[in-house]
């Protein structure tokens, strides 16, 4: 009966450090996988927010092309004489990254 006591006693006291190994995968998951993902997510925001006339950009379906005309949740695109109207969420950022001069260099030649 004793030996019953002093171990429901023992486990009793672990409740905190049962769930540490828990917590640290959390923890880990989080910084791994979830903050990267919003941090990206982000940047394609604020990449298609600066969209403007005149940058040359590529579509998720590979369409290399100018827009033409931008709207509030849309693009017109010219490539080869046809016009296209796409979706923003449509022009892939890594693709269309370094078709266009970044904004501060094109203010900087401007000077």
């Amino acid at each position: 009966m004793l030996q019953t006591l002093l171990m429901a006693g023992g486990n009793a006291g672990g409740g905190l450090g049962s769930f540490l190994p828990l917590i640290l995968i959390m923890v880990v998951f989080y910084f791994f996988m979830i903050y990267p993902q919003m941090k990206k997510n982000k940047e394609q925001k604020k990449f298609r927010e600066n969209l403007g006339k005149g940058d040359k950009v590529i579509t998720i379906g590979g369409i290399h092309a100018k827009i033409v005309e931008v709207n509030e949740d849309a693009l017109v695109i010219e490539s080869e004489g046809t016009r296209l109207r796409v979706d923003r969420t449509a022009i892939s950022m890594e693709a269309s990254r370094n078709l266009n001069p970044k904004k501060e260099d094109k203010k900087e030649e401007k000077k």
